[in-house]
């Protein structure tokens, strides 16, 4: 049975630091323990595993082979041991650290307000949340640096579970003087001969956009790709381009008159906000407790 257990948990807390930190001395201050005992760490936990997990890059430390194998694994069982010491520590259940990834348009619009919900009732639970697009949530949910994801979409990776929060839906929008914001209706042809600017690729609202027009308009005039919303916003509102965006983060530009929503009867743009999560994860109270207080503020704003 000795031969079994060839390493300890501080020895992965240390690699695990190491290897986001690429130091041994950064990773040293934020773990508050001295470099060498880091170092010490982190030479017991090769030694006793019998491979090397980094390479040296200069002043860098970049994970190896063994090392990218190691860090999703070892991020998992140190996430399992704080879940078993807060339970045998007599904590409250609903304390302790969530890291939640979202992209752009829940985080703008929904995050903030589930976060300060949780805060009143639960005030020893800290969210850490990550913004990004929809592709970047799901690696980091592979990868165990997510506990919970919240995507724009639906996700296809069969690794993954994922439980619909709520519903929301794209326009098409122009600047108030371009020359189809006045039409009843846009149709198809337009739309392909129109410039554009975008959000990225890997993002949710691309996804449920570029599947809207497929099969329909064969070439798009794709201008320009931003991660930024408000950047979109500024180049539509100026007059020369269409762009695909949420109802949500558009509505304040079109109330004050800076932009349209076109009438686009040949799209589909409807789609869903959806938690994510790991299917081999165990059960998690405050995941759990997450998504009940952002079903109950979706329940409250659609009322």
């Amino acid at each position: 049975m000795q031969h079994l257990y060839r390493f300890s948990l501080k020895q992965l807390s240390v690699f695990v630091c190491i290897a986001e930190t690429q130091s041994v001395s950064v990773a040293a201050q934020q773990l508050a323990m001295t470099q060498s005992a880091a170092s010490m760490a982190l030479n017991q936990l090769e030694t006793g595993l019998g491979q090397k997990l980094f390479e040296r890059q200069g002043k860098r430390l970049r994970l190896n082979h063994w090392g990218h194998w190691l860090r999703p694994r070892a991020k998992r069982v140190l996430m399992e041991s704080q879940h078993i010491m807060q339970g045998f520590a007599g904590q409250q259940v609903i304390s302790g650290e969530l890291t939640v990834g979202a992209s752009q348009t829940i985080a703008e619009y929904f995050l903030a307000k589930i976060i300060a919900s949780l805060d009143q009732q639960f005030p020893d639970l800290v969210v850490h949340p990550q913004i990004s697009n929809s592709e970047v949530v799901l690696a980091g949910l592979l990868d165990y640096r997510l506990q919970l994801g919240i995507i724009e979409g639906h996700c296809s990776d069969s690794r993954i579970a994922q439980q619909v929060w709520c519903e929301d839906h794209l326009v098409v929008v122009a600047g108030k003087q371009h020359p189809l914001a006045n039409l009843p209706e846009v149709n198809l042809a337009r739309l392909s001969r129109a410039r554009w600017v975008l959000r990225e690729t890997g993002s949710g609202t691309r996804d449920i956009f570029n599947g809207a027009i497929h099969g329909k308009i064969t070439k798009l005039k794709v201008w320009r790709e931003y991660s930024h919303v408000a950047s979109l916003i500024a180049l539509v509102a100026d007059g020369a381009y269409l762009s695909c965006l949420p109802l949500r983060s558009v509505e304040q530009a079109i109330q004050a008159g800076e932009l349209v929503a076109l009438a686009t009867p040949d799209l589909d743009m409807r789609r869903s906000f959806n938690f994510v999560w790991r299917k081999d994860s165990s059960q998690n109270p405050l995941r759990d407790c997450f998504i009940e207080h952002a079903c109950a503020l979706s329940a409250s704003l659609s009322a």
